[in-house]
């Protein structure tokens, strides 16, 4: 039986680096540290590896490319990693392709693609949380991976806890007086198994627990994700008979949607209802919304960073990083924060719902 062709993807897992890191040493670059080099080149004399036209296109001409993968592409909180991401690839001299994610069978059939050791040197995932048989097919066939905003296992990976910011903003609300708080967020329809949404709600259990209160099963809403489907969902809170005095949205989208429903049913903000939302877009400073603010953009470049890291052959130091939130208080839930929303900033917000 004839022998099986050894390629540089092999030589790059004898090694313990990335393809790019194995093209590299074949073109002579000074990128790559002396330990580095004398560990490639001794896996190249050990599986005698000979560059066949793949690893010659790899090393001269062809520029190798990462690969994006990201759900709902058009969300801001999406865009503000991305755009962090882009900052870093776009100056290290690889190519970028994005794969957008909203339903099971879009992601498997782009990770069944791109776990393909010649689809791509390294990959790059958002949100989207993968299974183990998932990272160990990446794993086998040598590409790289660093994950953002989720987590797994032996895997660099991004992160926030959603839990934390969840009580932080229902400290917060009980903190001004409030008691009935309401909670909108997400319902995952696409079945991808996104959780933050329901680790905020448990973090705002937890707040309402550290005070000797449970959380009301009343007060939640759960739905698609947008700002209008989050104004029906407060327009109900708000008709019950004994309705919140503040709601936390998992999302400063979703916020807006709560202020929108406030503004329609008559109500002052944050007199008479308080308004919380998550993430920190740079709509919420507009609007002067009250948010816990994740490093969005931040935790992109912290992504990227770490996949170079692991392609340029460097051990990353620290798998799992957890980056910090920060409650950001303004005028949706203090007063005297910066002033209630002018004319202006309601019809805009009339237009933005």
């Amino acid at each position: 039986m004839e022998r099986q062709r050894v390629s540089i993807f092999d030589v790059a897992r004898a090694a313990g680096v990335g393809v790019a890191t194995v093209s590299r040493v074949l073109n002579s670059s000074p990128r790559v540290s002396p330990t580095t080099r004398a560990r490639v080149e001794a896996a190249i004399e050990e599986l005698g590896y000979h560059p066949s036209r793949l690893a010659s296109g790899l090393s001269k001409g062809r520029q190798d490319m990462i690969a994006v993968l990201v759900p709902f592409i058009t969300r801001p909180s999406v865009v503000s990693r991305l755009e962090g991401v882009i900052e870093v690839l776009d100056k290290s001299g690889y190519g970028t392709t994005l794969y957008s994610v909203a339903s099971l069978s879009q992601r498997d059939r782009h990770l069944e693609y791109l776990m393909d050791r010649h689809a791509s040197v390294g990959v790059i995932v958002i949100s989207i949380p993968l299974s183990r048989e998932h990272i160990a097919s990446f794993r086998a066939n040598g590409v790289q991976l660093s994950l953002i905003d989720t987590a797994g296992e032996d895997v660099p990976h991004v992160v926030v806890d959603d839990r934390v910011g969840g009580a932080l903003a229902g400290m917060h609300l009980i903190g001004l007086g409030h008691r009935r708080i309401g909670f909108i967020g997400d319902e995952d329809l696409s079945g991808l198994g996104f959780a933050s949404s329901y680790k905020r709600l448990t973090g705002l259990e937890d707040a309402l627990v550290s005070f000797g209160r449970s959380l009301d099963r009343e007060l939640i809403r759960l739905g698609p994700h947008g700002a209008t489907t989050a104004k029906e969902m407060a327009d109900d809170l708000l008709r019950l008979g004994n309705p919140p005095t503040a709601i936390f949205a998992a999302s400063d989208t979703q916020a807006l949607g709560v202020l929108r429903s406030a503004q329609a049913n008559g109500l002052k903000v944050p007199d008479d209802l308080a308004v919380i939302g998550f993430d920190n877009l740079e709509v919420a400073s507009i609007f002067n919304l009250s948010t816990i603010a994740q490093p969005l953009f931040e935790s992109g470049v912290e992504g990227a960073q770490r996949l170079l890291c692991q392609l340029e052959g460097r051990e990353v130091e620290q798998v799992k990083k957890v980056l910090r939130l920060e409650l950001h208080a303004r005028a949706t839930t203090i007063r005297s924060a910066v002033g209630p929303m002018g004319t202006g900033l309601q019809r805009q917000l009339s237009a933005y719902v």
